[in-house]
């Protein structure tokens, strides 16, 4: 056995409340297509409370509930026209709190997302600020600049938002005001105290409702650094993202604001608990967001951009854990989300136009041909590598849907898509065909209306296959894609022991293999060939094959 990876020596069983994070699994729920009760196309708040016995039944721990406050919907609910109340589309504060009671009283976390970047255009502090004159404190609240120009007609700098087009807006007045995504998410100042203080406020108002934690969306951008003369975009994309110091992404300085979020945090008994999305350039500085006296753990994307790969795999696994331990964080495993192809279908995939790695990402771009997609194939890479990251310690993030080996749907019509992703690109490269693919409503059964996700049709209609993938046909079989994570979280929670892997040379660069304190090893073979376990080897979950392990399968061994 060799290349020791030690995250903690904690022994974390489920015994101690205050550390359930650490090696959670954690599902998150896209509200709006998850599951409808009221008929009108959009998931809801009652939605989840009425499949709070599925989500006992699969054996998650948490339960990660995007977006579900008032918005316009200009980003699928990232831009929050107020943080303390719910889209009444989607219901209203008492279905939430029957939603804390449903999830609390089988068990489950709740986890809800915060979005401190940006807000809507139509939040209450913004239209203040869009009504008050030039130098208000209502303006200052948001970051607005006088235009360049004899008549400030022109922006005060050439930059771009995220989702394309320009980064400033004009107000009529002369001024304009700076937005990273849509037009529809000015940016606060976090230099402003009023803005300080309306997170602290919000942040309290939900953990005294019963909330566990908090998602902290774009965790990396809310402190910024403007100087008077502003840089152009070239000299923003010249700049140095490792130090710490860009006047935009990831900023030292960052971290004194989730220090005083700490404090609200250790108020409650349990603590609250939050993980940071932050996309930042190294593991070094992504471990910065999860220190003890900040946000307490932080996502790794990183599997989101490796093939399925053993090397790759490995080598990510032993950065991260490393980083956990010298943070004294937990490590944190995602293989899909809202913002990215789905791992089923990225792993059915060849690299596109000589590409190693995001292969779903150049997909999309070109535009999601269905003939560069073995879709057998991914769906057995994804279970596998599903199987992978559930063994290992940390806590494990699951998307609605893979636990069903659903693929990304790229054939959506332009008029059903949603993601101002698709629209606004303003280079024809990134236009591509959005997030709306693993967004789609799921499917519930075989059947009925919108496969049982709601009486009428869903907000992105869903394509006929479904049918082959609703909850109903692979309750039904033992084999499916589902009940395999039903075995797989079951067994977890009996086998979970310290945060400790050891790596287990197998002599073949395509198989991976280790082994947790316990005896608990997970074996994964990356390859096509066989590989052959020793005799008297039986698996406790997956399959052997003449007693090997079949190519491209996980399977797991008890000590």
């Amino acid at each position: 056995m060799t290349d020791a990876v030690l995250t903690t020596d904690t022994l974390v069983t489920g015994s101690a409340d205050a550390a359930w994070w650490r090696q959670a699994v954690v599902y998150q729920v896209y509200p709006r297509s998850f599951s409808d009760t009221n008929g009108d196309g959009l998931g809801d708040i009652r939605g989840v409370v009425e499949k709070a016995d599925y989500l006992a039944g699969l054996g998650v721990d948490a339960v990660w509930l995007s977006p579900f406050y008032p918005s316009e919907l200009a980003d699928g609910g990232y831009d929050v026209a107020d943080y303390r109340d719910v889209d009444p589309r989607l219901g209203t504060l008492a279905d939430f709190d029957d939603m804390i009671a449903a999830l609390h009283g089988r068990g489950i976390k709740v986890i809800v997302d915060i979005v401190p970047n940006h807000s809507s255009d139509r939040h209450a502090l913004f239209q203040a600020a869009l009504a008050a004159p030039k130098g208000s404190p209502e303006r200052d609240r948001y970051i607005f600049r006088d235009g360049l120009g004899e008549n400030g007609e022109l922006p005060p700098a050439d930059w771009t938002s995220v989702f394309g087009g320009a980064g400033w807006e004009p107000v009529g007045d002369g001024q304009w005001y700076f937005h990273f995504f849509a037009k529809e998410q000015p940016d606060f100042n976090w230099d402003n105290p009023d803005v300080h203080a309306e997170f602290l406020t919000t942040l309290r108002f939900w953990s005294d409702r019963g909330v566990d934690g908090f998602r902290i969306d774009v965790a990396h951008g809310l402190s910024k650094d403007l100087p008077e003369v502003l840089p152009s975009q070239a000299e923003l994309d010249a700049m140095d993202t490792t130090d710490g110091q860009h006047p935009l992404w990831d900023r030292d300085a960052v971290h004194d604001i989730y220090r005083e979020w700490r404090q609200v945090f250790d108020e409650y008994d349990p603590p609250r608990i939050a993980v940071a999305e932050a996309w930042v350039a190294t593991a070094e500085r992504r471990a910065k967001y999860a220190t003890p006296d900040g946000l307490g753990q932080a996502f790794n994307f990183d599997l989101l951009e490796a093939d399925f790969d053993a090397a790759q795999f490995r080598h990510i696994v032993t950065d991260n854990l490393a980083q956990s331990e010298a943070t004294g964080s937990s490590s944190t495993w995602v293989l899909s989300n809202h913002d990215v192809v789905r791992h089923a279908t990225r792993y059915g995939l060849e690299p596109l136009n000589g590409r190693d790695v995001k292969q779903g990402s150049a997909w999309i771009l070109a535009g999601g041909p269905a003939d560069q997609v073995d879709l057998e194939r991914g769906g057995r890479r994804a279970l596998a590598a599903s199987l992978f990251l559930l063994g290992l310690p940390g806590s494990t993030y699951l998307y609605q849907g893979e636990e069903l080996g659903l693929h990304e749907v790229a054939d959506i019509k332009a008029e059903d898509r949603q993601d101002p992703a698709f629209f606004r690109g303003a280079d024809p490269d990134r236009d591509g065909l959005g997030r709306d693919g693993c967004r789609v409503p799921l499917p519930w059964a075989r059947s009925e209306s919108s496969f049982g996700f709601g009486t009428a049709g869903a907000h992105i209609p869903q394509p006929a296959w479904f049918a082959d993938y609703a909850v109903e046909v692979e309750d039904a079989d033992p084999t499916s894609s589902l009940n395999t994570y039903r075995r797989a979280l079951a067994l977890r929670h009996e086998l979970q022991t310290a945060e400790t892997l050891e790596w287990i040379e197998t002599g073949r660069g395509d198989v991976l293999r280790f082994v947790r304190p316990n005896g608990w090893q997970v074996v994964t073979n990356f390859g096509t060939e066989p590989f052959a376990l020793s005799a008297g080897e039986e698996p406790v979950l997956g399959t052997l094959v003449d007693g090997a392990v079949a190519g491209e399968s996980t399977v797991w061994l008890r000590g």
